[in-house]
């Protein structure tokens, strides 16, 4: 079995941000010389996202707003985990929702994904340094 890890790192520019990284995941499974098995991609903060869907601006901005307004409204006042000294108890909840990782098939030395899905990392608490590891396992 063969594996091979990567890490992409972010310093994004807003608090919340949805980042397109399908094609640097493709690269990694090219590096890896894998060509039967799976492709983990994983954010590495309990703030973040890893997920999959459709590229359409008009479904990020339904998902931020759906995160703003039925999950979890940014309202410090609001949580418990606030009272810390922390503003980012939102976020916590939004990763919470959408999920931390995702893993995706690799057929022919290839992602295998369906005609409308890509991989994304979603930031709900930005504008510093984070990352997300790849980790391409198979044969």
């Amino acid at each position: 079995m063969n594996a091979h890890t990567h890490y992409l790192w972010f310093n994004t520019k807003q608090r919340q941000e949805i980042i397109d990284i399908t094609d640097q995941v493709a690269e990694q499974v090219e590096r890896s010389a894998v060509a039967e098995g799976f492709a983990l991609v994983s954010a590495m903060h309990i703030t973040a996202s890893v997920f999959v869907n459709d590229h359409e601006s008009g479904l990020w901005a339904d998902i931020l707003k759906w995160l703003e307004t039925t999950v979890a409204p940014w309202d410090p006042k609001r949580y418990r985990h606030n009272e810390t000294g922390e503003d980012n108890a939102a976020a916590h909840l939004r990763s919470l929702t959408i999920g931390h990782e995702v893993i995706v098939p690799v057929t022919g030395s290839k992602l295998d994904l369906g005609p409308w899905q890509r991989v994304f990392y979603g930031e709900w608490d930005g504008q510093r340094k984070k990352r997300v590891v790849i980790k391409v396992v198979g044969e």
